[in-house]
């Protein structure tokens, strides 16, 4: 079996730092993939993948790439649902995982958003990232690779 690797929608991805920080005390790879503007690592356990402007091509990078059992960070659940349908484990950057239970949950309440923002009963604000976010995310990073 391959290696896991870890593959991170990394645009607007809040906990980058983290993911290679557990990465490194693992020795499991990380490939970030955006659409640029992020400093590439001197370390061979990151690798940088630049794709073009566009809606969804990182998105479709990672999904094409990732393997059973690799492990994606993504907080766009559409991406979440192609990485789980290709027997990926998904975390958001929060720490929530995503599962083949709670994924068609959360793309109902992101249609049910999107309808509410688009007829203008809700603002389509998102709550600020927090410290405990950031501690929450790093304890589940390290529980997916510890198992």
């Amino acid at each position: 079996m391959a290696m896991t690797k870890i593959y991170v929608d990394g645009d607007a991805c809040p906990v980058k730092d983290e993911i290679i920080r557990v990465a490194e005390r693992y020795g499991v790879p990380v490939v970030i993939v955006s659409n640029g503007g992020l400093r590439p690592s001197r370390d061979p356990m990151i690798q940088h993948v630049i794709v073009p402007h566009g809606a969804d091509v990182a998105d479709d990078w990672i999904a094409e790439n990732i393997g059973d059992g690799d492990v994606a960070v993504t907080a766009d659940i559409p991406l979440a649902q192609r990485c789980l349908d290709k027997k990926a484990r998904v975390l958001g950057p929060t720490g929530k995982p995503f599962t083949d239970e709670n994924i068609g949950m959360a793309i109902a309440m992101r249609g049910l958003k999107q309808d509410l923002r688009e007829s203008g009963e809700i603002k389509g604000y998102n709550p600020g990232f927090t410290k405990a976010d950031r501690s929450n995310f790093l304890q589940a990073l390290d529980r997916f690779l510890a198992n």
